[in-house]
């Protein structure tokens, strides 16, 4: 059963790495704070931090977590959580609009900690999280069935270059789970229409890397009104594919060579052109190339990557996923 099998990460990332993320990041009240952000929470940032709490075997602090998001972001009434909240604002929760990411974060992490610890409640909660993405969250074209990036605003009728997508919203590790949790649900499907999704946006531009938001109305280009660029959503892809055992390297060998520099910083893309616009340098963007690396050419990961100082809530987040993923399942990269 996939959750039999995934429960035997918890432990995964140590005491130690764990405290350090959260005295940075998470608020005594339950909430991961994105600190590069306005200080504001997300579905996203929920999602990641009860995955991660769970990966650090931390019960305490996975259910503040769980309770913020329940009673905080789970205000909408069709029983998914809406995308931000915001500590300067009034109601904190003024978009109710859903992440989609988030969604499947927030079920994953229950899912996961509802079977390793025997915790019904929890599988429950993560049930019905997938039952109701799947009622509203997806859009099927052709031969595709699509994550939406939120229920509203997205899809073939919401704009003229609909329906967009955001391939980094496909958390690959996560389908099995909740196909698994829902046996007649779609989530099987939605895992095999990313993957031909995401070839089909890495063949956009010149360096075989996608952009954050494609527009499918026809052939798949860059959608309207974003940045036309490789960016700071889809520098997570790689870590999605790899997290979830995809071994394609078709799919994966882009991401060792065009979206590192010859340092290894990671490239932020000019989709149209292949020039760089930006390098992140932080180890938490660069650790997943070098993941990429490891698994597909065996090589291990550098020291400077092993180790974990919190930097900004994002990168290191990327960054404990990566290690522990590393930890489990590829340990001769370390």
């Amino acid at each position: 059963m996939a959750q039999s099998r995934d429960a035997r990460s918890a432990g995964a990332i140590t005491a130690k790495e764990w405290t350090l993320y959260k005295e940075k990041f998470l608020d005594p009240s339950g909430r991961i704070i994105d600190n590069a952000n306005g200080k504001i929470s997300h579905s996203e940032g929920q999602g990641y931090g009860l995955l991660l709490s769970y990966l650090a075997d931390n019960r305490g602090d996975f259910d503040r977590i769980w309770a913020f998001t329940r009673t905080e972001m789970l205000v909408r009434n069709d029983g998914l959580a809406a995308w931000k909240w915001d500590p300067a604002a009034t109601p904190h929760v003024a978009d109710t609009n859903n992440a989609s990411d988030g969604d499947v974060l927030i079920a994953y992490g229950l899912a996961l900690a509802g079977a390793a610890w025997q915790r019904p409640d929890l599988s429950a909660s993560a049930r019905n999280i997938a039952v109701a993405l799947a009622a509203g969250g997806l859009e099927t074209v052709g031969d595709l069935v699509l994550l939406k990036p939120g229920n509203s605003g997205f899809a073939a009728s919401d704009r003229k270059d609909g329906p967009v997508v955001n391939p980094s919203y496909w958390v690959f590790e996560a389908f099995p789970v909740l196909a698994e949790l829902v046996p007649d649900g779609p989530w099987r499907e939605v895992d095999d229409s990313g993957k031909a999704l995401l070839a089909a946006s890495m063949k956009i531009g010149v360096s075989s890397l996608p952009p954050d938001w494609v527009s499918l109305k026809a052939k798949p280009r860059p959608a309207d009104g974003f940045p036309q660029e490789f960016s700071y959503n889809a520098v997570r892809i790689p870590l999605y594919l790899v997290r979830s055992g995809n071994r394609d390297r078709a799919l994966l060998e882009p991401f060792m060579t065009q979206m590192p520099d010859q340092k290894g910083r990671v490239r932020i893309v000019n989709i149209a052109t292949g020039q760089t616009r930006q390098l992140l340098d932080d180890a938490g963007y660069r650790i997943i190339p070098a993941l990429v690396s490891c698994v597909l050419d065996g090589t291990p990961l550098p020291d400077d990557m092993r180790s974990f100082t919190p930097t900004d809530y994002y990168p290191s987040t990327l960054q404990l996923l990566a290690l522990s993923y590393a930890r489990r399942h590829k340990p001769d990269c370390l």
